[in-house]
């Protein structure tokens, strides 16, 4: 019972309360041994009962040495493992057991320190091909793949520790026992004896290798997948710097496609793999014909007017090639095969361009590389696309094209300005106004395109800010819209001085956007610049939004909230018709920032404010039908609570008025008027006897 519960502890993570119950177990084990010895050994009885014990003894070693893990103590662990391995001469069926044991505790060792790592390391290697021994020696013929891969997970660990050559030693021994051995007596599938050749080949034994891969192909000749082999082959060709004998092998292959011996679709696409990453190579490495060299073989495996992105593709590379080359004809050609095959592609019209500025087509390589810049625009590539018409602002000598290109820029811009809100997009989006704004001349179209691209930056740093990003993060949006906001002042003021703007909304935008930049900032100088605000005359609306601004997280301004919807308020008193809806939710945005819920120590100037707003709100819903029915509950509510609060701090007449002031908006309610009729006076005696709070409407 003790060994089960402490393996329970152990399974579910909790190793330390497994100790105790282990050590129970070890004195009765150890006890009942000793028991059994004394009774000598001459009964079979005994013998078979000290087998048990020894068994049991086994287990409760193995528990401990798995609970030592899991606590971090390696040398307990290690005695452990030990004590069970010496008892393997008795327990000779328990080696699979210690053996995959000791693999899941080597698992848990990855995280331990370097010292720590070296040991376990080596140890899980060792311990991996005791696991792969007991497997062969077990059932070769069934337990063959699972041996390999305990071989390849050692072959992983030990890749890992800093004891690399102690298993290459023995890689040749084990590996070739089984992949070469084994391989005459036993049907292996191909794929098995490919991962042993890459093992083999893998880690220096490159003869034993590349004759076990003869083999391989000898025995496998007729098979479909016979091309896997020939791969195998070239790959490690490639890795060993021996191209002369791996573009032999891939011409073999070219051969083969046309005699009828042609690869399976997966094989020939890792072929072109093989050949695009061996011409990748050599481009970087400035050997553009050897790069050509490779790329035309992979062509060589496209049939004539054959149409595919991916032959597109390969065509652009060695146009690439052949124009480092001076090849322009070739180039042309190259170009002119890719745009067959994918006419509509952004890359091939690059292409073009790159041949016109080879040829000092200027006229012909400006309008492309803006043709360029558009196309991606509308594909989601906003920055490439913008780098792009930076680099044509940059080195272009004619003003009208340029002003051509910002022209159509904004067009494309204007509709679908909702992918700007992408990464550093407004950073990149300002510099390049900047740029362009060097070439293109200071008239008013120019001026109030500036002025529209730098107040759309600033949006976008503030919606970027709302996002869930870190408070640096948002800090530096905030402060980049500051600047985008005051190079856009900048162009306003001369912009203003061109003509009549009355009816332009710049300067709300930039009232609303600098409020939130700087109160989110805690700006220090937020209230000198909010007083040459309450100067101007604004809508109602603008000051709505600046009161919501001003309690919207990270800021809290409620003394300004609190002055914006005074403003507010005030406007809304002087309309000739009010809108009742939106008066409502005003009133109700003042009266619960001045008149919080559930405090009873209110100033009295406070209360007679306060007072104030429930006798508009009084006034508009006397003289209108459209006063939200609910507001009218919620108005009535208030103001019965605050005089119940008032009650209960001792004012008596306060609380009289207050209670009443709640009944004179009883009168308005429509629908509900019945429903609270029948629990005034009911009230009216609570209130004489005690206090009663009314929890008439929920809404806060």
């Amino acid at each position: 019972m003790s060994m089960k519960t402490a393996k329970g502890w152990i399974d579910i993570g909790k190793a330390d309360l497994a100790d105790g119950f282990l050590e129970i177990a070890m004195n009765s084990i150890e006890k009942l041994y000793a028991k059994l010895r004394k009774e000598g050994d001459g009964e079979a009885d005994i013998h078979v009962c000290k087998a048990d014990v020894e068994k049991d003894l086994f287990k409760v070693l193995s528990y401990q040495a798995e609970s030592a893990v899991a606590q971090g103590d390696f040398q307990k662990a290690m005695q452990c493992v030990q004590r069970c391995k010496d008892m393997l001469v008795r327990l000779p069926r328990e080696t699979r057991y210690l053996a995959i044991l000791c693999y899941n505790f080597g698992v848990e060792t990855y995280d331990c320190k370097k010292y720590e790592q070296t040991f376990y390391f080596t140890f899980q290697a060792k311990v991996l091909r005791l696991l792969a021994t007991a497997y062969f020696e077990w059932d070769c013929s069934l337990y063959l793949d699972k041996a390999l891969k305990a071989i390849n997970l050692a072959n992983e660990v030990v890749t890992c520790s800093y004891t690399y050559g102690v298993w290459l030693n023995n890689l040749n021994s084990i590996v070739f026992c089984l992949a070469v051995a084994e391989f005459q007596h036993h049907e292996m599938s191909l794929d098995f004896c490919l991962n042993t050749a890459k093992l083999l080949l893998e880690h220096g034994r490159e003869s034993v290798g590349f004759d076990f891969l003869k083999s391989v192909a000898e025995r496998f000749e007729a098979s479909p997948d016979f091309g896997k082999v020939t791969l195998l082959y070239i790959e490690f060709l490639l890795q060993n710097k021996r191209e002369l004998l791996a573009k032999q092998k891939v011409e073999e292959i070219i051969i083969g496609h046309y005699t009828g011996k042609q690869l399976l679709p997966e094989t020939l696409n890792r072929l072109h793999i093989i050949l695009w990453d061996t011409a990748a190579k050599h481009y970087e490495a400035k050997s553009y014909s050897e790069a050509l060299h490779w790329y035309n073989y992979s062509v060589s495996f496209y049939t004539p007017g054959q149409i595919d992105q991916n032959l597109a593709k390969l065509q652009r590379n060695m146009a690439s090639c052949y124009l480092h080359l001076k090849q322009i004809d070739k180039a042309k050609e190259a170009v002119k095969e890719a745009e067959r095959c994918d006419p509509n592609s952004i890359f091939t019209q690059f292409s073009v361009y790159k041949i016109a500025v080879m040829e000092n087509d200027t006229d012909k390589a400006n309008t492309l590389h803006t043709n360029c810049a558009l196309i991606f625009f509308q594909n989601d590539q906003q920055v490439v696309a913008i780098r792009a018409l930076e680099h044509l602002s940059e080195h272009s000598q004619d003003c009208q094209q340029v002003f051509a290109a910002l022209k159509r820029y904004l067009t494309i811009l204007y509709s679908i300005c909702k992918l700007l809100y992408i990464g550093t997009i407004p950073i990149t989006c300002s510099y390049f106004w900047f740029q362009l704004s060097q070439f293109c001349p200071s008239d008013k179209a120019v001026l109030i395109a500036q002025k529209t691209c730098l107040l759309m930056a600033a949006a976008i740093d503030l919606e970027l800010g709302r996002q869930e990003v870190t408070p640096s993060e948002q800090v530096e949006f905030w402060n980049q819209a500051l600047q985008h906001l005051q190079a856009c002042k900048e162009i306003w003021k001369v912009l203003k001085l061109t003509g009549d703007f009355s009816k332009d909304p710049t300067d709300t935008l930039l009232l609303l956007y600098e409020f939130e930049a700087r109160s989110k900032l805690n700006d220090p100088t937020l209230n000198n610049f909010m007083e040459s605000v309450w100067e101007q005359p604004h809508e109602i609306k603008t000051l709505e939004i600046v009161a919501s601004l001003a309690m919207e997280p990270p800021a809290r301004y409620p003394v300004l909230c609190k002055k914006a919807l005074k403003s507010a308020l005030n406007l809304y008193r002087k309309e000739t018709t009010t809108d009742a809806v939106k008066f409502s939710k005003c009133l109700h945005s003042l009266i619960n920032l001045s008149l919080p819920t559930g405090v009873t120590d209110l100033d009295a100037c406070v209360l007679q404010e306060v007072w104030g707003y429930f006798e508009d709100a009084l006034s508009v819903v006397s003289s209108t039908d459209s006063y939200p029915e609910m507001e009218i509950l919620w108005l009535m509510t208030r103001a019965w609570n605050t005089g119940i609060f008032q009650y209960t701090v001792g004012k008596y007449q306060e609380a009289e008025q207050w209670c009443g002031l709640g009944m004179r908006f009883l009168n308005h309610l429509g629908s509900l008027k019945r429903s609270y009729e029948g629990h005034v006076s009911v009230r009216k005696w609570k209130i004489r006897m005690g206090v009663d709070v009314w929890a008439g409407c929920g809404r806060s």
